[in-house]
């Protein structure tokens, strides 16, 4: 055997305690993320501040919806085939709004019946008949808020009184404020919210032809609303 041959092994074993403490220690990646994590942290910390509203930057007052960005639909379950989207063509909705006590603040919506819209001439008629929405008796549907709730972060609930029909029933609807801010071009104050909501139409008289049409309907709300003058 050779000189060489011979110091090989040698170090090789004199090696492995190094090799082996090195192996203890925590691996590259997890010390990177070790150090990173604090930051990480301060930095969704602040996400979560600059999402929060400030909801006295919206004053007091009277707000309507804007005509041409203030949509309701509803939707529903027709014989598992397909989830027909229909709407109301018109409504007034009205926020009383209080900046110190959001959550003081009121919800009052009008819907002429008459403007309800399919998009199938057919049967929005049927729809307005007796069968349904029997217009010629019950012109309008109304809802009257009762009770706000609602988080920094602008998503809540709204919870009211819904009629239809002559029927009146609580209704709860999830919300989310979307923006507070002024009108590019008039400068009105302004905010925008979207809800969701379901209730039953057999509740409102209205569940001909349950259970083969579905009696649960969805209601999907988008308004941007603008200070009154």
């Amino acid at each position: 055997m050779t000189m060489k041959q011979l110091i090989a092994p040698i170090a090789l074993i004199a090696t492995l305690p190094i090799l082996a403490a090195c192996a203890a220690e925590s691996p590259p990646q997890a010390r990177v993320e070790a150090d990173v994590t604090p930051a990480a942290t301060a930095v969704a910390s602040e996400v979560e501040t600059a999402s929060a509203f400030d909801f006295s930057a919206l004053p007091s007052g009277t707000y309507t919806d804007e005509n041409g960005h203030a949509y309701i639909h509803f939707s529903y379950d027709h014989q598992g085939y397909s989830r027909p989207i229909l709407r109301w063509g018109e409504f007034d909705a009205t926020v009383e709004y209080d900046s110190e006590t959001p959550e003081n603040s009121t919800l009052n919506v009008t819907i002429p019946v008459e403007s309800i819209d399919s998009m199938v001439p057919a049967f929005n008629d049927h729809l307005k008949s007796a069968d349904f929405f029997d217009v010629a008796t019950y012109p309008t549907i109304t809802f009257r808020s009762t009770a706000l709730n609602i988080n920094p972060d602008g998503s809540g609930t709204i919870t009211g009184d819904l009629t239809m029909k002559d029927v009146t029933r609580e209704i709860t609807f999830d919300g989310q404020l979307n923006k507070i801010g002024q009108h590019l071009r008039s400068g009105k104050d302004m905010f925008g919210i979207s809800g969701t909501g379901t209730l039953m139409r057999s509740d409102y008289d209205l569940g001909r032809f349950a259970p083969n049409v579905g009696d649960e309907v969805t209601l999907m709300i988008e308004v941007e609303f603008q200070k009154a003058d």
